[in-house]
């Protein structure tokens, strides 16, 4: 598997706002990438960034393998773009629209750009400024999926729609990019969790984790401790237990390098004999709060 997508220590900075702190981040070929973090975590700079919108302060951004400084007409005809304020003409019509934007890209399927106007429901005589938000959404899609690009940026592109539509754009997005490699930026983690391939998650410009969504739902797990003597606080708790609560007769905390034998383990050499020790999965929502207060706490 190679790598689409890179960045490289890349910072970006507005006067004395630090927008992107040293950013690493890295996009396998074929994945389902989920960019995550609250909003104004830097997400839709990074992609500007990626996309040549903008430059970046210091570091480096490369798409397929080169500097993004220099992407020309034929990367970016690889490249499906769709974001939340997406810019499209207003008089044209659906159809218009997607005749207008056929002669840019030389891998244009007339046949699959017609499926996908069947499959969306648009209407081919409205006029985009007639369209809802999430039909506006759905042509912007549409359009960028009708020449099977080899990469597609989706920049918070659920925000304002219902449930409906949001699963008819993920439902959209993955029956058409087989084959391509997806980067999504959302602040919403249910809109991605339950079919992203990977994860990362950004916060105040800094990258806190990147990793395999299977990895990250294995190596968390929330314990509860139940010693089976007086409890007595120890001096110190490991690094990776985050939450940590204790009361008279229990101990919770969420270990973020979840090892069954080893934490097992540190739980008897700290607390002693147990009478019982629960350990419990915890949803994608659960860490990503579990890892903000950690973050808070820190700062």
């Amino acid at each position: 598997m190679t790598d689409i997508l890179r960045t490289i220590n890349l910072s970006k900075w507005f006067r004395k706002t630090v927008a992107l702190d040293h950013l690493n981040m890295v996009v396998p070929e074929h994945s389902v990438y989920a960019f995550v973090g609250p909003n104004g975590a830097g997400k839709t700079t990074t992609i500007k960034i990626l996309m040549n919108a903008c430059q970046a302060s210091e570091g480096v951004a490369q798409v397929f393998g080169h500097d993004s400084r220099k992407l020309c007409p034929d990367d970016f005809a690889e490249i499906g773009y769709v974001s939340e304020n997406q810019q499209m003409p207003e008089w044209m019509t659906v159809e218009c629209f997607m005749n207008y934007l056929r002669p840019f890209y030389p891998r244009w399927d007339v046949a699959r750009a017609e499926e996908l106007l069947q499959q969306f429901e648009l209407p081919h005589d409205r006029k985009i400024r007639n369209l809802s938000q999430g039909m506006r959404m759905k042509a912007a899609l549409a359009s960028s999926l009708a020449y099977r690009p080899r990469l597609i940026v989706l920049d918070e592109p659920f925000t304002g729609l219902d449930a409906l539509v949001r699963d008819e754009l993920i439902g959209g997005v993955l029956e058409c990019a087989e084959g391509a490699t997806i980067l999504i930026s959302s602040h919403d983690l249910s809109d991605v969790e339950s079919f992203a391939s990977h994860i990362g998650y950004l916060d105040h410009g800094r990258l806190q984790f990147s990793e395999e969504m299977k990895s990250l739902a294995e190596r968390f797990r929330e314990i509860e401790v139940t010693p089976a003597n007086p409890l007595q606080s120890p001096a110190s708790l490991p690094m990776a237990w985050l939450s940590a609560e204790q009361s008279a007769a229990v101990v919770r905390f969420v270990d973020s390098q979840f090892d069954q034998e080893r934490t097992v383990a540190e739980v008897h050499r700290l607390f002693g004999k147990t009478d019982q020790i629960s350990v419990n999965p915890m949803p994608l929502r659960a860490i990503f709060v579990t890892l903000a207060k950690a973050g808070r706490k820190a700062g």
